[in-house]
């Protein structure tokens, strides 16, 4: 039996947490044989190349089919499956554990397998949790910011010589991937997803890691194929606060109603910290925040970033980081990828690309590029791309996301509708759900057209938001072009 214990530190910033453990690795020293089913997904291929690069670790896996970029990736690495389809031979006594990814169905031959030799299988999060029991885990959960505040506590924690293990949902400068761990690390930063672990496992991902230090950004409907009523997905985070360790942090957005009722229905052993928007200033499209040390400026702009930077505050001071030290690391954050990320300027104009999707996403997102750019036109275009966004049923939950918009268009497309058997709707449908402005496409190249007709966008904020490609159109190389900016 392992015994754990949580070590408590007061200090004038709060709780400090060590978690300690007789027995650091908890995985036995045998399971170093890994074997991946579906190993080409986003989080799977990050996840076998950061294990691949821990000593001692064999990673294997099968895919019926891999993209880039994680084909790439994974060839680089000498991981790429030299054939597409499943192999149960690759499951033998010697293997010690299976990961199973996303799209593994019930009768996967290499998980039958595995199940008849009576070989350890996992989740994706379940092995996260697994390889990180004897650490202290922060999990950053939420409708919308996760990604960033998750990437603003790593950034902080690199700068000020913090080690920890992490799983992020986006690339983040200077680090290498988006998951990474480690045998030293004292620290485990997770983005905590609330949809569901694997089409074996309905709970939501997050459930399994059972944070020390909780992190809540607001919780706004998303995901109505998984939880279809508001009250179901609002109990998801509630478990997920239920599961907080003894003695733990809950930090929340002060804002959110319901984040507020989850605080009031915790134990009386969690610490709650609330946070809010800090005072700041807007002058020249650059953002500068006040706090107790004076003001820093900062790379990245948007009340929902300021938001998620109080956050990534607490849960930093929650393990002892100085606020002095996180204001200046705090100060060269750029951002994670596809999050309001620049893609290109011209003398008068600058493009974004975002990765909005959900109605409070799209609403933050547009609202921040309106109060960074006040002086510009604002041209907004979005992408019904997820499941929830091509519910008929669920646009209504998007009007007036995009009212701060000059010019705002939204585009869809049917064929992908037809792909996922959903019920189809019209131009028409998507134009009086979102309600003001908003010029709908179920054509791409219509809306190429539209929009080259605008062109060139002078004084001009173009925002670019999709967790798609609007059916195989290049981001950046549209964006120059639209700017009229070749570089």
């Amino acid at each position: 039996m392992k015994f754990f214990y949580i070590k408590r530190l007061m200090s004038q910033r709060g709780v400090i947490f060590a978690v300690k453990s007789k027995k650091r690795n908890t995985i036995k020293k045998s399971m170093k044989n890994v074997h991946f089913i579906a190993i080409g997904g986003a989080a799977m291929h990050n996840l076998a190349l950061a294990l691949s690069e821990k000593p001692g670790y064999k990673v294997t896996g099968s895919d019926d089919e891999i993209f880039e970029p994680s084909r790439s990736r994974l060839e680089a690495a000498g991981l790429l499956p030299k054939a597409w389809g499943w192999f149960p031979e690759k499951i033998t006594a010697d293997t010690d554990a299976v990961i199973v990814g996303m799209h593994a169905r019930e009768d996967n031959p290499e998980l039958k397998k595995a199940k008849e030799l009576g070989v350890k299988i996992y989740s994706f999060p379940e092995y996260l949790y697994e390889q990180t029991k004897g650490k202290t885990r922060i999990v950053v959960g939420g409708s919308h910011g996760k990604t960033t505040t998750t990437a603003m506590i790593l950034h902080v924690l690199k700068e000020v010589g913090v080690k920890a293990d992490y799983m992020v949902g986006a690339q983040i400068e200077g680090f290498k991937n988006m998951v990474s761990l480690s045998e030293d690390a004292r620290y485990a930063v997770f983005e905590g997803d609330e949809y569901l672990t694997s089409p074996l496992d309905s709970r939501s991902k997050f459930l399994h890691y059972h944070p020390h230090v909780a992190v809540l950004t607001g919780i706004a409907w998303d995901h109505v194929n998984v939880f279809p009523t508001f009250e179901g997905y609002v109990d998801t985070f509630r478990k997920f606060t239920q599961l907080i360790e003894p003695n733990g942090q809950f930090i929340y957005y002060a804002g959110d109603e319901n984040l507020r009722k989850l605080a009031m229905e915790l134990r009386q052993d969690v610490k709650k910290v609330a946070y809010d928007t800090p005072r700041h200033t807007i002058k020249n499209g650059v953002t500068e925040v006040e706090h107790g040390g004076g003001g820093t400026t900062l790379r990245v702009f948007g009340t929902h970033n300021l938001q998620n930077l109080m956050a990534a505050r607490a849960a930093c001071m929650a393990i002892g980081v100085k606020e002095d030290d996180f204001w200046k690391a705090a100060g060269t954050f750029t951002g994670a990828a596809g999050r309001l990320q620049e893609v290109c300027r011209s003398e008068s104009g600058v493009a974004y690309k975002d990765f909005a999707h959900s109605p409070s996403k799209l609403k933050a997102t547009v609202h921040a590029v309106r109060e960074q750019w006040r002086n510009k036109r604002l041209v907004a275009v979005m992408e019904l791309h997820t499941f929830s966004s091509l519910t008929k049923d669920f646009l209504p939950q998007y009007h007036g996301g995009m009212d701060e918009a000059d010019v705002a268009m939204v585009y869809y497309n049917p064929k992908v509708m037809e792909e996922k058997r959903m019920a189809s709707f019209s131009v028409a449908d998507v134009e009086n759900a979102f309600g003001g402005n908003v010029r709908a496409f179920d054509d791409s190249e219509e809306l190429k057209k539209v929009l080259r007709q605008m062109a060139p966008m002078e004084d001009t904020a173009l925002l670019l938001m999709t967790s798609g490609n609007f059916n195989g159109v290049n981001l950046v190389e549209f964006a120059r072009e639209l700017l009229n900016n070749e570089q």
